[in-house]
């Protein structure tokens, strides 16, 4: 027999926070050390089996796929802790509530069989852990193979209490169950006593019941040195320090991978426990499932198979866009599309995609008209699936799915977030419960965190933590440079992390953390839901890979992630909620209710005149994908006027094409401010066609995909190749292919110079270059936002509001936009007010559903009332009419504060006054009633007809600051006013930027900035070192942030913190955080009484200098006389000039005015 030895129980990182061998690691350091396989067997999971078997299959060892399974200590159902003694270390693992128990698959069918096991265990045995039991290992013990286990397994457990013949009994049952040949007592040594006590016994076991020894290392983590990284996981898991002696902890430091020649020391005189291992490796033979067809198949009339059906369906839904007929080249691309699906075999996923939107659409829930390469597809368009017509703009087919290259079609659907769920239910009702499930996701820890756990477990100061973190280089589109990348040389952001290692090398304790975080950086935290992707199976999916239940709400998931689901065949699809298309939704609603209009979006024709002008304006907050100050300023400079300008505004606002300044180049070639550059003048004419509408810049992918195919002679479906090889900047790649591309362009006639300046503009371009498709799509529902804004502008700040109600922030930005636009948005009121925000006429009424403490039991008791017993007349009247639940004292002191009773005539303070005695008067009637009082003395006849409540309610009133401070108390916000309306001049001339912009991606970090505005919180806390410091909320007319007063900051401003002042604050912005800080570094207290001095002045862009709309300015300004001179700014590309307005056009400064002004010329048009 070889003296190889195979290792069998393996703990990789999917143990979480307990298995620290990272499966790259181990499978470089198995090859190294020349086993010819190992086994994975995670605790009662296989969420790792996947990647383990690739990885050990790229480095030439065989896999061996287990687990580590959980069983319970009776039936699986049996949901409580069981105890085989007096309870302690030495009983039942789990505090009763499960064994441990080692499995292996043998074969394909023991694979299977795992999976079911794994799945089973957590659908039906969850208890604390997913537990399996002797049921369940009778019924799917075929091909496998098992071990008694470690030392909490039942065998080792039992022997341990004592009681060698309940042990031997178990093993003699589980033998049974496996076979004779299948069972194996396994052995450990780790050098610790709970090995030792045992050893004997199990000798004495196997050779009574004539079983096989198995040698085994409980490996937890690959290499010896790394013990320390595990002690400090396990640390991580339980939440303790390393200095606690009462920490879970492992008691030996042996628990690595030991080659060979180490475990047959250990074992010498049990060495055919060690040859056993090869002789399982050789057994154990499995070959994971690959590539098969495992999409659902989709119900057909009869007669009809997945093609046929499709065919048809694509072909009639041509005949329904165009009741005129279609063209030669529609019905070619139609015929031409179909042939790929259907020879690909993807045609029964495309009737899966279509009859989920058609179901979402028949229900009433709103489907985004297309994300992704999908909108390139006619047949797409033509089921259904897609809003946009493909060839009106020229979005490619072979970028969704490219006939030389087989791959999965992917079309990620977006649906209304409040109706998800509702169409993952229909999935499942659709193709049954056992064949769809939500995708698994796995979080890593990364730098920052590690950092913040490494300083914890060590006991060290929240600040040295804190220090560390904060020197690291600021997250790049939410990603972290890992703390390997730091001390990496090549990496390209390792200049930025100077101050880190200068703190690494100077401070000692630093590098202890330091150290500690690298060891647990990377490694997988824990699980959950992928936010978007749903897997459908065409077979049950327990007979392909392996599930589980999520405890909390009971819906299934996978145990493999997408990257395994997919690979293995299976039909992965996002479902999306998006927020805006509940927004979309909500304000169709208000519109119809409102006006007594319906307007259909998809009847929209996209050239509509006033949301153009919208656009142009930069007026687009709250509008889809358009929303930031940035991209408002690119709009206004940008001056769009058609949807091929919203499409590129979508795919040019990202840092690749801003770093390459593509974004002000487009706007500046579109209002000729800059020339149209050829690429190279051989180029002009031939690329005039793709790039005409793009002003000579390659914006999108599927422009460089046309470009190879016209100048280079490449088919489109090789162009897309071509494209995804520049895309991933292989050189050797992009050699082979510039050789093809360049004997295409010579063909074709062109110079070495011409194909040469292509190239070299190609590759930079193709590296941001965005999928035309998908900013169709997406500028689909961005028009759609800003056409009902536009045309509907209350109903649809309505909706916007509604939607963000649990964020005040958000709702404080859109409340200042209404004010603004000239929108009222009124406090709520019980005879007006719904649950959400609603429109009223022209103004917006606040939802009673944003007040706190007012649930929606309580707002439905509000409104159901109101309509079937009319509308409250006092408040008495309201207290007699509404269910007795809703008369309770803080439900009516949170209306009363939120100004609900204002429209019956009462005042606030009034109200408070006598409300207490109101509602005692009145519940006591509503107890009556609900017991049947009335009925007892012949009432009933009077029964639900409470009379209402005398009440003498005085007529005194909160000074104007209370009654604002109470408003924003109950809803978050300040409605009816605000203490900052009327200063705004004040708080523009001395602020730099407001606060809503704060954070906006293009701020770097560590800017400094002035801010201005109301203090609104004030927290004074004291540091571990005994330093007093705060927290400060600010808040603006656009929004909120808190401010850290550090110590010496706070020292100088602590008496000046006071709640209802208005402030000017010059601060750091700090964004190495997940979530970006800003840190003052100075206080002042503005003048808020002066009245600004100088002229008003306007400014406007030459090019939106147009008579009508100075027109307009001056009706605005005749409508704001006064006294104060008007200046009027017009700048331009090389110059500005001001002009200074004729005298009867002199204004009265007031908020009105400027909402007037900036409703036409835009949010920046006052200086």
């Amino acid at each position: 027999m070889s003296q190889d030895f195979v290792h069998l129980h393996v703990h990789t990182e999917y143990s979480m926070l307990d298995g620290a061998a990272r499966i790259e690691q181990l499978a470089t350091e198995v090859a190294r050390q020349g086993s010819p396989a190992i086994a994975i067997t995670d605790h009662g999971h296989v969420f790792g089996a996947f990647e383990f078997y690739k990885a050990m299959k790229s480095v030439g060892v065989k896999p061996i796929i287990g687990i580590e399974a959980y069983v319970a200590p009776e039936s699986r159902f049996d949901k409580r802790r069981v105890k085989w003694a007096d309870g302690g270390e030495d009983d039942v693992s789990g505090g009763g509530a499960f064994t441990h128990m080692t499995i292996l698959a043998e074969n394909n069918e023991g694979l299977s069989n795992l999976y079911k096991l794994a799945s089973l265990a957590s659908l039906e045995g969850f208890y604390y852990k997913p537990r399996m039991d002797r049921e369940l290992l009778s019924k799917y013990s075929s091909g496998l193979i098992a071990t008694t286990g470690c030392p909490a397994g039942e065998v080792q457990t039992r022997i341990r209490m004592g009681a060698y013949q309940e042990a031997r009994s178990a093993a003699a049952e589980l033998r049974d169950i496996f076979g004779a040949e299948n069972f194996f007592v396994e052995i450990m040594e780790h050098g610790l006593d709970i090995e030792k006590r045992v050893r004997e016994d199990l000798l004495r076991l196997a050779k009574d019941l004539g079983l096989p020894l198995l040698a085994t290392n409980d490996l937890h983590y690959t290499f010896a040195e790394d013990a320390k990284h595990h002690a400090a996981l396990l640390a991580v898991q339980s939440g303790s320090t390393l200095t606690d002696p009462k920490r879970f902890k492992f008691d030996s430091d042996e628990y690595y991978l030991k080659d060979a020649a180490n475990m047959r020391r250990l074992f010498k005189d049990l060495e055919v426990a060690c040859d056993n291992t090869l002789l399982i490796a050789q057994r154990c033979n499995v070959t994971l499932r690959e590539n098969e067809n495992l999409l659902p198949k989709f119900p057909v009339p009869a007669g009809e198979d997945e093609n046929s059906w499709l065919i048809k369906k694509a072909r009639a839904g041509l005949e329904e866009k165009f009741a005129d007929g279609a063209s030669k080249e529609y019905h070619d691309r139609l015929e031409f599309e179909l042939g790929v699906m259907t020879k690909m075999g993807f045609a029964g996923y495309f009737l899966v995609v279509a009859d989920l939107v058609s179901h979402a659409k028949s229900v009433g829930i709103r489907v985004g008209p297309g994300r992704g390469s999908a909108a390139g597809s006619l047949v797409s368009y033509c089921l259904g699936i897609t809003a946009l017509d493909p060839i009106k703009h020229g979005l490619l087919f072979e970028r969704f799915l490219n006939p030389d290259r087989i791959s999965m079609p992917d079309i990620d659907l977006d649906f209304d977030e409040r109706r998800r769920a509702e169409m993952i239910r229909y999935a499942i009702d659709k193709y049954g419960e056992d064949r769809v499930a939500q995708i698994i996701t796995y979080n890593t820890i990364k730098s920052k965190q590690s950092i913040k756990d490494a300083s914890r477990i060590h006991g060290f100061p929240f600040a040295i933590g804190d220090r560390l973190t904060k020197a690291l280089p600021p997250s790049i589109m939410g990603k972290d440079i890992s703390l390997a990348g730091v001390f990496d040389k090549e990496n390209e952001r390792y200049q930025e992390a100077q101050e880190f290692r200068n703190i690494y090398e100077e401070d000692p304790t630093a590098k202890i953390i330091v150290d500690t975080a690298r060891g647990l950086e990377g490694l997988k935290r824990q699980w959950s839901v992928h936010a978007a992707g749903v897997i459908l199976g065409r077979d049950p999916l327990l007979e392909i890979i392996p599930i589980q239940r999520r405890d909390a709400d009971g819906a299934v998931i996978t145990q493999f992630d997408m990257v395994a689901c997919e690979a293995t065949g299976l039909l992965k699809m996002d479902f999306l909620g998006l927020r805006n298309l509940s927004v979309l939704d909500d304000c169709l609603v208000n519109i119809e209710k409102n006006q007594g209009k319906k307007v259909v979006l998809e009847d929209l024709v996209l050239s509509d005149k006033k949301t153009f002008e919208l656009l142009a304006r930069g007026e687009t907050l709250g509008v889809f994908q358009l929303d930031s100050a940035p991209i408002r300023a690119l709009l206004r400079s940008m001056n769009p006027d058609s949807f091929e300008d919203i499409s590129a505004v979508i795919a040019l606002y990202r840092p690749g094409p801003m770093g390459v300044n593509a974004h002000n180049d487009y706007a500046d070639r579109k209002n000729r401010r800059k020339k149209i550059e050829p690429i190279h003048p051989e180029l002009s004419e031939p690329l005039k066609e793709i790039l005409g509408d793009t002003y000579g810049l390659i914006v999108y992918q599927e422009q460089v995909m046309a470009i190879a195919q016209k100048v280079a002679g490449f088919s489109l479906a090789r162009a897309d190749l071509l494209r995804k090889a520049m895309g991933k900047k292989n050189k050797e790649i992009l050699d082979k292919e510039y050789v093809h591309f360049q004997e295409g362009m010579t063909k074709n006639g062109f110079s070495n110079s011409a194909i040469e300046e292509l190239w070299k503009t190609l590759i930079p371009f193709s590296d941001y270059a965005f999928n035309r498709a998908h900013s169709a799509g997406y500028g689909v529902v961005s028009f759609w936002t800003a056409y009902l804004k536009a045309n509907y502008p209350t109903e649809y700040m309505a909706a916007l509001l509604s939607s963000v109600k649990d964020d005040k922030d958000k709702s404080a930005l859109y409340l200042n936009e209404c004010r603004r636009m000239g929108i009222k948005v009124l406090p709520p009121d019980v005879n007006e007010s719904d649950s959400e925000y609603t429109p009223r006429g022209s103004d917006i009424r606040f939802g009673l559903a944003a007040i706190r403490n007012v649930g929606e039991n309580v707002v439905g008791s509000i409104v159901r009332n109101r309509e079937s017993k009319g509308r409250y007349t006092s408040f008495g009247d309201f207290l007699a009419k509404v269910d007795a639940p809703v008369c309770n004292k803080k439900t009516i002191e949170s209306l009363i504060k939120a100004g609900a009773f204002d429209s019956l005539g009462h005042t606030r303070k009034g109200l408070m006054a006598v409300h207490l005695e109101a509602i005692d008067s009145i519940s006591e009637s509503k107890r009556a009633e609900s017991i049947g009082q009335f009925d007892l003395f012949g009432g009933g006849e009077v029964s639900g007809a409470i009379s209402t409540v005398v009440l003498d309610i005085p007529r005194e009133e909160w000074e104007k600051a209370l009654a604002l401070n109470y408003e924003r108390e109950m809803l978050g916000l300040y409605v009816s006013d605000h203490p900052l309306l009327g200063v705004e001049h004040v708080l523009r001339s001395v602020r730099d930027i407001p606060i809503s912009q704060l954070f906006d991606e293009n701020v770097a970090h560590e800017s400094i900035f002035t801010v201005a505005g109301l203090i609104t919180n004030v927290q004074r806390k004291v540091s571990r070192q005994g330093s007093n410091w705060a927290i400060v909320t600010v808040e603006d007319l656009e929004g909120a942030i808190d401010v850290l007063f550090f110590s010496n900051t706070y020292q100088q401003h602590a008496l000046s913190l006071i709640e209802d002042r208005i402030v000017t604050i010059r601060g750091r912005v700090d964004k190495r955080e997940d979530t970006p800080r800003f840190t003052a570094l100075d206080m002042s207290i503005p003048n808020v009484n002066q009245a600004p001095i100088g002229p008003f002045i306007i400014r406007i862009e030459s090019q939106r200098c147009t008579p009508p709309l100075v027109d307009r300015m001056k009706e605005i300004l005749r409508s704001h006389p006064g006294t104060r001179e008007v200046h009027l700014r017009i700048e331009g590309q090389a110059k500005e000039t001001t002009f200074r307005l004729d005298d009867g056009l002199r204004v009265t400064a007031s908020p009105s005015l400027s909402a007037d002004l900036k409703s036409i010329l835009g949010p920046d048009c006052l200086v």
